[in-house]
């Protein structure tokens, strides 16, 4: 750092500290039930036995990492770029540290919504709620005809030969082992994704569709952010997933699968069932009627009990409380499709390539747009294909931009559209 100017130097080392001090709050982790939940609960119930699962979760101490973590965001600048970010993710840091600290309790609830949200909070432009928007997709996905499907859509790919298949897609795009697809028997999600690692759940299946989207959501955006975050010499934070940071990441990803073809009706249905569930749990529904809220949805025993999991990971299972993660997911995919068409009117499509060069929220990457002119952020190294094709991602954000004017409601006459 000896030849950066002193305020860059001193939020420098304040993000070194930052990093040091959050190594060990791992909030997704240390929020997840312990591996065998699910192989109890589903043979019981079979059998007609229903027992609310009462997860353990271990006891933590966090204070050192809050204090140091307090100490740093009020040494940053307000009035900086790399103030307000060290700030606001210190902020973010040490309320999930607080989290973590008290698992088990309603209290994880109570911070979760600080972190993530709540359903009923209005979408990006004061819109329709998150929930709004979630029983839209669930309609429209419940109504069409399932039988329109390909048959190709309906063929199953197991854990095992997806791990290959992603594996030889990985290795082909960097040219070289840098990320491992493994199997673990004890993730929640059907997949998560490292900066070197992707995870899927061993014993799922997957579709076509769930191929593309894993590539495209986990590899292409969580894993290549990590990776290009990786690359700051500066502000290695910018590798992490803070917690302020989530809305903007899933969302990024999600519309990744939008913008490449690799989302179905099916994946922002099971998105929006989560967002249902959040509510129902948070509305005093216990772990039991959310479970038979995903079963009576279509959802498969395992995958029922899954993703009634996600919706109660760090807190009781006897409702009032949830934990609200996945409420980001439509408020991000909006945020983003609005940021990206934005940039392209505003002739700001580089911080689209910029939102690759770390883990950042939408509002840092346009705050950062001199400390990536001054070359003090270094841009993404790696970059999806649609990214860096900026011709191809500007002439689909110039028709959407163009079709949102058209007025539905204006053209269609007795339910039917006029001949052009």
């Amino acid at each position: 750092m000896d030849n950066v100017s002193p305020d860059i130097g001193h939020h420098a080392a304040l993000d070194a500290r930052m990093v040091d001090a959050v190594r060990d709050i791992r909030l997704l982790a240390l929020v997840s039930w312990p591996a065998g939940q699910e192989v109890n609960f589903l043979a019981d119930y079979a059998r007609g036995v229903v027992r609310l699962p009462q997860p353990e979760y271990p006891k933590l101490d966090f204070s050192h990492a809050r204090a140091e973590l307090d100490a740093i965001a009020s040494a940053a600048d307000p009035s900086h770029p790399l103030g307000i970010y060290l700030m606001e993710s210190a902020r973010s840091w040490s309320i999930a540290a607080s989290l973590c600290e008290s698992v088990g309790t309603t209290t994880v609830g109570d911070l979760s919504i600080q972190l993530f949200g709540r359903p009923d909070q209005c979408l990006p432009g004061d819109g329709p709620t998150t929930r709004d928007a979630a029983r839209h997709f669930i309609s429209i996905a419940d109504e069409l005809d399932h039988e329109l499907m390909a048959p190709a859509e309906h063929v199953t790919i197991s854990a095992t030969a997806l791990q290959l298949q992603l594996q030889r897609e990985l290795d082909d795009y960097f040219d070289g082992r840098v990320i491992d697809v493994v199997l673990d028997p004890d993730l929640i999600a059907k997949a998560a994704a490292g900066a070197t690692r992707i995870r899927l759940r061993f014993g799922a299946a997957f579709s076509d569709y769930d191929r593309h989207q894993l590539l495209q959501h986990e590899a292409f955006v969580h894993s290549l952010t990590a990776l290009n975050g990786r690359e700051q010499p500066l502000i290695p934070s910018l590798a992490l997933s803070s917690p302020r940071v989530t809305a903007t990441q899933e969302g990024l990803a999600t519309f990744a699968e939008q913008i490449t073809g690799s989302i179905d009706i099916g994946r922002m249905k099971r998105i929006s069932l989560r967002i249902e569930a959040v509510a129902m749990a948070l509305n005093g529904a216990d772990f039991i009627e959310v479970f038979r809220f995903f079963l009576d949805s279509g959802q498969k025993p395992e995958d029922s009990f899954a993703s009634a999991q996600r919706v109660f990971r760090g807190v009781p299972t006897t409702g009032g409380t949830a934990f609200t993660k996945d409420v980001v997911y439509l408020r991000g995919l909006l945020g983003v499709h609005t940021f990206f068409r934005w940039a392209l009117r505003e002739r700001k499509l580089q911080l689209c390539r910029w939102l690759f060069a770390g883990k950042m929220t939408l509002a840092d990457v346009q705050r950062f747009e001199p400390l990536f002119a001054s070359g003090v952020l270094k841009p993404a190294r790696w970059l999806p294909h649609w990214v860096a094709r900026a011709n191809g991602l500007a002439g689909m954000l110039a028709f959407s931009l163009f079709a949102n004017r058209i007025r539905l409601d204006k053209i269609v006459a007795d339910g039917h559209v006029p001949d052009l």
